[in-house]
């Protein structure tokens, strides 16, 4: 089901961009973080109320989602704000080294350890600790972690003093940490350590209604930095972009968006501008979640409209081979020919 935005092109949109991006950057300090959708609007008020406490917070979603702007966000409007906010990638740093990285080592710890180091937990004293991917941690990293949680200490790599901390954790996955539990992959006693205050960040592809915003919004910024002068994103590239699976996510939408306003250069992104993989795709996903504003819904209309989606989805799938869209959807080609003209319906030229 497509939200009425996706039928305006991106500049008619701007205006509401701006005002959410104004409102986000007022709120959240980083006005990157745009939504106007029910599950953004629910994120960002539970990010209102969690952020003044010190509850350890796990960060769920796939990658792209934005978990990393989100536990900055947290952090800057918490009491610890004028503390350090310290980031690291579980993942991307080797088992070996990741202790070191987290909890620091003396000199002669191991082999290249010429001076002592300090770790992440103790740089960050006061302030907010954001383990990303937390996931892909060692079992015996997720003891040390769990310590830190439980007593506020730890020890470096080679020593034996134990160092006091006084920080706030805020962790974050795209695993589903409950059934690593299961798998005995993940510590149990550390999960619901990490389980205080849980928050699930949604895909792009369930909150499609922001999709107009978040491309008004890079693209502005794209012209910006790359000092380009597109202008707006016209109705048939957004329709193709509101349509698409998006399986980067929120990241992948704004690296295509930065690309395309850089080539183009200036003037308006046609359907013939975007990358082969939105003008090849037949991928549609019916929204199962449509949003009932408070002004109500025209059932009448929002059926059409899902009709309407189906069937084009059915006709770009065949190659408007008729019989074979009419196969997809189990109706006769007689009847499938009368709903393409109701719905006025061609085939795009790009």
């Amino acid at each position: 089901m497509q939200n009425a935005a996706q039928h305006k092109t991106v500049s008619d949109a701007t205006d509401q961009c701006e005002i959410q991006s104004i409102q986000v950057k007022e709120d959240y300090n980083s006005h990157e973080i745009i939504g106007q959708s029910r599950k953004m609007r629910e994120v960002f008020e539970l990010v209102s109320k969690v952020s003044d406490c010190d509850s350890t917070i796990l960060l769920n979603g796939e990658t792209g989602t934005g978990k990393g702007m989100i536990a900055r966000a947290i952090h800057q409007k918490s009491k610890r704000r004028n503390k350090p906010f310290i980031s690291i990638n579980c993942g991307a740093i080797p088992e070996n080294l990741l202790e070191s990285e987290l909890f620091g080592h003396v000199r002669g710890a191991f082999t290249g350890a010429t001076c002592s180091k300090q770790g992440k937990f103790e740089l960050a004293d006061g302030g907010t600790v954001f383990l990303d991917e937390i996931g892909d941690m060692s079992s015996d990293l997720q003891v040390k972690v769990l310590k830190v949680l439980e007593e506020g200490e730890f020890e470096q790599v080679g020593g034996a003093k134990s160092i006091h901390v006084d920080v706030r954790i805020i962790a974050a996955t795209h695993r589903d940490l409950s059934e690593e539990v299961q798998k005995g992959n993940f510590r149990e006693d550390l999960y619901y350590r990490l389980y205080v205050i849980p928050l699930m960040l949604p895909s792009l592809r369930d909150r499609k209604s922001d999709i107009p915003y978040l491309v008004s919004h890079f693209m502005e910024l794209s012209n910006q930095k790359n000092g380009r002068n597109v202008q707006e994103v016209t109705e048939d590239a957004l329709q193709r972009m509101t349509n698409y699976s998006w399986p980067g996510n929120v990241r992948e939408l704004k690296n295509m968006v930065e690309r395309m306003v850089v080539l183009k250069g200036n003037g308006s992104i046609t359907a013939q501008d975007l990358p082969v993989e939105l003008k090849s795709s037949h991928r549609f996903e019916p929204s199962t979640t449509i949003e009932i504003s408070d002004e109500g819904i025209c059932l009448n209309s929002a059926v059409t409209e899902f009709e309407k989606a189906l069937i084009l989805q059915s006709l770009e799938k065949t190659k408007w081979v008729k019989n074979k869209a009419a196969k997809l959807l189990h109706l006769n080609r007689t009847t499938l020919v009368e709903k393409i003209k109701r719905h006025h319906l061609q085939p795009c030229n790009a």
